[in-house]
């Protein structure tokens, strides 16, 4: 099939390098020509694994092009996917700027039949008026279909090439025959592809990533009650995880969710409600214990040192999100820090991806105060404690003898729940995570 994806962020440069790894013609749209010269040269500028292998795949038999061109691009096409951005406003509003903007220069410019692919995040109503839109621009027939994506950054080629579902919302049986037709190699093994009208469409995505983060958010609230409580929420973890009616997964707990799906789509959901007289209660609730449990870890650090943070240096494994990724947008990390300058301690940065991304994430005047070291070990040199913001695999077997030779002190604290800590306690490590007892704490601090 001829393809064009237009906007190259991380959901269009996954949807168009998997759509041509499967052997169809994609044309890739972008209006930042930095960005096209980096594609156009074969390399990619988000980090995701899998992904440069394809990429220079289709590159290479001549099935994927990079152009600025939305006019060539509709014309030489004849499935249209808008990956474009919709970040969300003061009030949690999503920005649809973009989206109607592109829908009104497609119908200023097509010639013939197309099926239009909403493939962003967007709030329900949106395909009516990308629908209402293009056709005040034109009389040539055109099929708009919600199209959500479902991709978990570090994991996306595979999500994208083994999906559970593919979610299509339209009340064309045309473009569903097209899009059920695009999908087909992809669903091979028998998982469904789900026909419903856009409405509903829209709104899966939002449900989805609603109940995921509202899942995360309670496993917060009861580590919380563990410390209080004495319990270790990785034990309740296992107890209820293995019942089939909760599930294992997003059980985890920690310093709070980020990235840039669960955070604006949780706000953009919340709005709608608002907007139509909701009071969408629970997700008000998920937004506030995430936005506190972020800063979780720095009340934990004060109490631990009675309030004399300044001066104090610490070493910060993790910067992103979530690991096998570059992305930081909502990181943790990044209010973690803050607070922690703005109390007067200094910052030694260790992160495998994200040394390119963090310090515009985190602001120039912040990002000049952090020391950003080239390697794990180097973060452990001459600190007070170490704070683990991200699971990186790299993180979990650590050489411990060299806490002892590079830390003031064997202090940790743990954000993501890492080490054992029958192991912590064996080894004379001060540790303090999410939802356990902390170990050695009573062992004596050396004064800042």
């Amino acid at each position: 099939m001829k393809i064009a994806v237009i906007g190259t962020g991380y959901v269009g440069l996954v949807t168009g390098t998997c759509f041509a790894d499967s052997g169809n013609n994609v044309i890739c749209v972008d209006n930042n020509p930095k960005k096209l010269q980096l594609l156009r040269e074969g390399r990619i500028p988000i980090y995701e694994p899998g992904l440069e292998t394809l990429f220079k795949r289709a590159i290479r038999e001549n099935r994927m092009s990079f152009t600025d061109d939305l006019a060539y691009a509709v014309a030489a096409s004849d499935i249209l996917f808008l990956c474009l951005p919709t970040p969300p406003g003061a009030d949690g509003q999503a920005d649809l700027s973009a989206v109607i903007k592109v829908s009104g220069q497609i119908g200023d410019v097509m010639d013939d039949y197309k099926v239009i692919v909403n493939k962003s995040t967007v709030p329900v109503g949106t395909a009516d008026k990308m629908r209402t839109t293009i056709e005040s621009r034109t009389q040539i027939p055109f099929d708009v279909v919600s199209n959500p994506e479902f991709l978990r950054e570090g994991a996306a080629v595979n999500d994208f090439q083994k999906p559970e579902r593919v979610v299509i919302g339209t009340s064309s049986d045309k473009a569903a025959g097209i899009m059920k037709e695009l999908y087909e190699p992809f669903v091979q093994s028998g998982n469904p592809i789900i026909i419903m009208d856009e409405r509903s469409s829209e709104m899966t995505k939002y449900a989805a990533n609603g109940f995921l983060a509202t899942k995360i958010t309670f496993m917060n609230e009861i580590a919380n009650l563990c410390e209080r409580l004495g319990a270790n929420v990785d034990n309740v973890r296992l107890g209820i995880g293995a019942d089939s009616r909760i599930g294992k997964r997003f059980l985890f707990a920690g310093i709070g969710f980020g990235g840039s799906c669960f955070p604006k789509d949780v706000q953009a959901l919340h709005y709608t409600a608002k907007e139509n007289n909701y009071d969408f209660r629970i997700l008000g609730a998920v937004q506030d214990v995430n936005n506190s449990q972020k800063l979780s870890i720095v009340e934990k650090i004060k109490t631990f040192y009675n309030g004399e943070v300044k001066g104090r240096t610490f070493g910060v494994w993790g910067l992103t999100f979530k690991p096998e990724s570059d992305d930081v947008r909502e990181a943790p990390a990044i209010y973690i820090i803050r607070a922690l300058i703005a109390m007067g301690a200094k910052i030694k940065a260790y992160d495998p991806e994200a040394h390119q991304t963090f310090p515009a994430a985190v602001g120039e005047e912040i990002s000049s105060q952090i020391d950003y070291v080239k390697d794990q070990t180097a973060a452990l040199g001459d600190i007070d404690a170490l704070i683990i913001c991200t699971e990186w695999n790299e993180f979990r077997r650590p050489d411990f003898e060299n806490f002892r030779k590079l830390m003031k002190e064997p202090v940790i604290f743990d954000g993501r729940n890492l080490y054992d800590l029958d192991r912590m306690e064996q080894l004379g490590i001060t540790y303090v995570s999410v939802g356990r007892r902390p170990v050695n704490l009573n062992r004596k601090v050396i004064n800042a």
